[in-house]
């Protein structure tokens, strides 16, 4: 799949810096709100930019490699979690509802038969991937119909009038994917890139990390973006890779969560750089190898909460920030409509 990504044209960035400047604050006094309003602007080509329709898209599946005991929870995890979403009672839905975010549970490839579930967009490409301990996790098609569907679930919000996207994801296992991928495509060792996931022990990580090493030696690809990530990636983490692409081709600013949603974007750079200029990265989780792939990526989270839920939660909770540096470049006054002497 092809996309057609450019980087935002920088230059309005100018007219929007003496825009904030020229507001009744003294110069560069709300720091980061500053450097958001800058951002989206450049991205909306605006000097009057807003956001509309916020929505959250979790993709669902599970993981081959999960019976190799890399994961704390218990499989059939992902469907009954992927139940709960459906019905509201997640934290995902929880922290939607008190930001005012739209959310989308879509199943990509887990490993239940959902029947006609009210909430749920089914997409299902294959119950779980494989196990990449022994094969590939997916197919090539396979990979290819993941980053459309991703594609195809941006579009459908960008047609409910949304301007600016977050991601999510529901899958035990998928903190072992992010390892791999992030190991692979940064050179940072994999021990250092696998961390507890949903709760283990130092005994747990140690195992979690022998079952991801021999996986790692086993791999016998070309070492190709697009072959690292079929290989040893989910169906979730494919799919909203290519709804970050879609995203950022049609200049959506897109609000990035904890370290799989961190790892999606690297893979995302990986086959297209310019998306990194759409990301607004949302928090520092507690997953130990996150922090280590934002300092990689230089990104600066924007909250450190200790968090490591998912699903996009810490996302939709930077929402507010993001929120008002647009309601400062949009609302305050100049220091000449306040009548208000510069005072810097």
């Amino acid at each position: 799949m092809v996309f057609h990504i450019t980087a935002p044209d920088k230059s309005i960035v100018p007219a929007l810096q003496d825009k904030i400047d020229n507001l009744a604050k003294p110069k560069g006094s709300l720091g980061r709100l500053e450097e958001l309003a800058v951002q989206i602007g450049t991205i909306q080509q605006t000097l009057s930019p807003r956001l509309e329709h916020p929505q959250n898209i979790v993709f669902a599946a599970d993981h081959g490699i999960v019976v190799e005991g890399v994961s704390f929870s218990a499989p059939e995890v992902t469907a009954q979690q992927t139940y709960n979403f459906t019905r509201g009672g997640g934290g995902v839905n929880m922290f939607a509802r008190q930001h005012h975010f739209g959310v989308k549970i879509v199943d990509v490839g887990v490993n239940a038969d959902f029947g006609d579930l009210p909430g749920l967009i089914q997409r299902k490409i294959r119950k779980s991937t494989r196990n990449y301990l022994y094969e590939p996790a997916m197919t090539p098609e396979e990979y290819e119909t993941a980053l459309r569907i991703g594609a195809e679930i941006v579009d459908l919000v960008r047609s409910e009038g949304t301007n600016i996207v977050s991601f999510g994801e529901l899958g035990m296992a998928n903190t072992s994917a992010s390892s791999l991928w992030m190991a692979f495509f940064t050179g940072i060792p994999l021990k250092e890139c696998v961390g507890a996931g949903s709760g283990w022990d130092a005994k747990g990580i140690a195992h979690k990390y022998e079952v991801l090493r021999q996986a790692m030696e086993k791999y016998t690809g070309d070492h190709s973006p697009a072959d690292i990530m079929r290989w040893f990636g989910g169906y979730e983490m494919v799919a909203a890779v290519g709804g970050m692409l879609r995203a950022a081709e049609c200049h959506i600013p897109i609000i990035v969560d904890g370290f799989i949603m961190t790892a999606c974007v690297l893979a995302a750079s990986r086959l297209y750089p310019e998306m990194l200029e759409y990301c607004i990265f949302g928090h520092q989780g507690d997953e130990s190898g996150h922090k280590l792939l934002l300092d990689y990526l230089h990104a600066r989270p924007l909250l450190c909460l200790g968090l490591r839920l998912g699903e996009g939660t810490g996302a939709i909770c930077s929402y507010p920030i993001i929120d008002s540096a647009i309601r400062m470049i949009n609302e305050m006054n100049s220091f000449r409509d306040a009548e208000v002497t510069k005072y810097f």
